[in-house]
C-alpha cells in the first residue's frame, strides 16, 4: 500500500467524519432537540435521502455476497433482489411514507401505537431493536471487517479481525453519537457517490481486464441449461470484452431459475420475496428513518423514487463484475475453497460440499503439500458416493472470493486507486453500520425509555439516552462479531 494509497484513504475517512460533524451543528444546540438528532430536524432534501437510502442498505453483505453469488451459477438471477427493491420503493413512496408524515411519528413501532395500540408499539420495538442489535449490528460488523482484513494483508498490512471491527465501530459510533441522523446523511452522502464510483471503476477494470486476457485462460460458467446457451458464440481471440462477456456466461444471464432452484426459484421471485421486500424498505427503521426525516412529502418521495433508479444501476457494478471475477479467476476461487475445507476439517468442523470436489492447483498443492492427503480422501470418498448416487461431481469454488480477488489483482497496482476502493468499501460499511446504530438508539429513546421509564423527558435528556445507546450498542456489537470467525 503505497503512500498515495494512504493519502487517499485516510483523506476520505477525515472528509466523512468532517462534513457529517459540520452539518450537524444544530443537534448538539440547546434548542436542537430530539426531532433534530434523531430526524435531522426533519429537513432532509430528496436527494440527501436518495443516495442515503442507498448508502444505508448497501454494505459488505450485498458487496461481498452478491458479487460471490454471481460468480456461482446464480450469475444475473441475484439481481432479481435489486431490481425488485426498486419496484418496491415506488410502492413505498406512495402507499406508505404520507400516512407516516401525517402522524409525525418517529419511528415505525411508533405508527402501530397510532395505528392499533401502545401493547402493538411496545413488542414491535423490543423485537425490532434485539434483531437491529443482535443480527444487524453484529452481523455488519463481521461481514465487513472479513474483507477490510483479507484486502488490507494483501497490501501488506496485517490487521486483526478484532481490531478491524472496533476500528469500524468506532468510526461510525463517533459521528452518530455526535451528530445524529443528520450527520449520517451527510457522510452518506460521500459514502454513497464513493461507493457507486468505486463499483464502476471495479467494473470497467474487470471488462478491460477479460477483454484483454489469453481466451485460454478464461473459464466458461458451469454450461448450457438452453438451447439458447447451446448457441452461444464460440469464443475467439477477436472478441471484444462485451462479446466475451456473452460467450462466456450465456448460461449465467437468466433472471428466472427452475421451481427446484434452492435459492433463487421463480416461484419464490414472483410470490415470496414481496413481503420481505416490503418489510425491508416501508417498515425496517434504519432504512425509513431517512424517509421520516425529510423536509416534506414531495422531498420524501423523490428521495425513495431517486433511490430506485440508483437500485436498477447497482447489478452493473456489483453482479457483473461477480460474474467476471469467475471467468478470471476461477482457479484461485477453486483453491479457497480446498483451504476453507482443510480448516475446517482441521478443526473438527464437518463441512457439507455435496458432490463438488476440490481442485487445487499445482501452486496451492506444491504450498500445501502436508494437507493433500486430506484432499485425496476427500475427492476419493465424494467420488464414490457420487457414483452410488448416479450423480456427477463438481469443482467446488469458494465464490464469495470474487470481490477481493478483483480489487487484489486490477486494482492494487495503480497508485491511489486501490486506496480508494478500500475506502470506499469502508465507507460502505460505516454508513450501514451508522443506519443501525442511529435506528436502534432511536427506538429505545423513544418507544422504550420515553413509553415506560421517564414520560416527563426532556428533549436534552432523550439527546442523551440517544448518545449513551450508541456506546453501548456498538460495544455489543464489536465484541460479539469476531466470535463469528469461530468454525465451531
Amino acid at each position: 500500500m503505497g503512500i498515495v494509497d494512504i493519502a487517499v484513504f485516510f483523506g476520505f475517512i477525515a472528509a466523512v467524519i468532517g462534513v457529517g460533524l459540520w452539518k450537524s451543528r444544530s443537534a448538539h444546540s440547546e434548542e436542537g432537540g430530539a426531532a433534530d438528532y434523531f430526524l435531522a430536524g426533519r429537513g432532509l432534501t430528496w436527494w440527501l435521502i436518495g443516495v442515503s437510502l442507498i448508502a444505508a442498505n448497501i454494505s459488505a453483505e450485498q458487496f461481498v455476497g452478491m458479487s460471490g453469488q454471481a460468480a456461482s451459477y446464480l450469475g444475473i438471477a441475484i439481481a432479481s433482489y435489486e431490481w425488485m427493491a426498486a419496484v418496491t420503493l415506488v410502492f413505498v413512496a406512495f402507499a406508505f411514507l404520507p400516512y407516516f408524515l401525517k402522524t409525525g411519528i418517529y419511528t415505525i413501532p411508533g405508527f402501530l401505537e397510532h395505528r392499533y395500540n401502545k401493547h402493538a408499539r411496545s413488542i414491535m420495538a423490543v423485537f425490532m431493536m434485539v434483531i437491529l442489535v443482535g443480527v444487524s449490528l453484529c452481523g455488519v460488523i463481521y461481514a465487513g471487517a472479513l474483507p477490510m482484513r483479507d484486502l488490507l494483508a494483501h497490501a501488506g498490512v496485517h490487521v486483526s479481525l478484532v481490531a478491524c471491527c472496533w476500528i469500524m465501530g468506532v468510526l461510525a459510533a463517533g459521528y452518530v453519537a455526535a451528530g445524529g441522523l443528520k450527520a449520517c446523511a451527510w457522510a452518506d452522502l460521500i459514502q454513497g457517490t464513493a461507493l457507486i464510483i468505486g463499483g464502476a471503476l471495479i467494473s470497467f477494470f474487470a471488462f478491460q481486464a477479460l477483454g484483454g486476457a489469453n481466451i485460454a485462460d478464461l473459464a466458461h460458467g458451469v454450461g448450457a441449461t438452453t438451447a439458447a446457451d447451446a448457441a452461444a458464440p464460440v469464443l475467439t481471440a477477436e472478441m471484444g470484452a462485451v462479446q466475451r462477456f456473452f460467450a462466456l456466461n450465456a448460461d449465467k444471464l437468466h433472471m428466472f431459475l427452475p421451481k427446484t432452484d434452492t435459492i433463487i426459484p421463480w416461484t419464490a421471485l414472483c410470490l415470496g420475496l414481496w413481503i420481505p421486500n416490503i418489510y425491508y424498505w416501508g417498515l425496517n427503521q434504519y432504512i425509513t428513518q431517512r424517509t421520516l426525516g425529510s423536509a416534506s412529502l414531495a422531498a420524501g418521495q423523490k428521495g425513495i423514487v431517486f433511490a430506485a433508479a440508483l437500485k436498477l444501476l447497482i447489478p452493473f457494478i456489483i453482479v457483473f463484475p461477480g460474474i467476471i471475477a469467475f471467468n478470471l479467476y476461477d482457479k484461485d476461487m477453486a483453491d479457497s475453497a480446498v483451504s476453507d475445507y482443510v480448516v475446517a476439517r482441521e478443526a473438527g468442523v464437518s463441512k457439507d460440499l455435496g458432490f463438488a470436489v476440490l481442485a487445487p492447483s499445482e501452486a496451492w498443492q506444491a504450498k500445501n503439500a502436508a494437507q493433500m492427503p486430506i484432499v485425496t480422501a476427500y475427492n476419493a470418498e465424494i467420488t464414490a458416493k457420487a457414483a452410488a448416487a448416479q450423480k456427477s461431481t463438481t469443482v467446488a469454488y469458494k465464490s464469495d472470493t470474487a470481490l477481493g480477488l478483483l480489487i487484489a489483482k486490477l486494482c492494487m497496482g495503480r497508485q491511489g486507486l486501490f486506496g480508494f476502493i478500500i475506502a470506499a468499501l469502508l465507507g460502505a460499511i460505516v454508513s450501514s453500520l451508522a443506519a443501525v446504530l442511529n435506528a436502534a438508539s432511536t427506538i429505545f429513546s423513544i418507544d422504550i425509555y420515553h413509553a415506560y421509564f421517564n414520560k416527563q423527558a426532556t428533549q436534552k435528556q432523550l439527546v442523551a439516552v440517544g448518545r449513551i445507546c450508541v456506546g453501548v450498542f456498538v460495544v455489543i456489537g464489536c465484541v460479539v462479531a469476531p466470535l463469528l470467525d469461530d468454525p465451531k
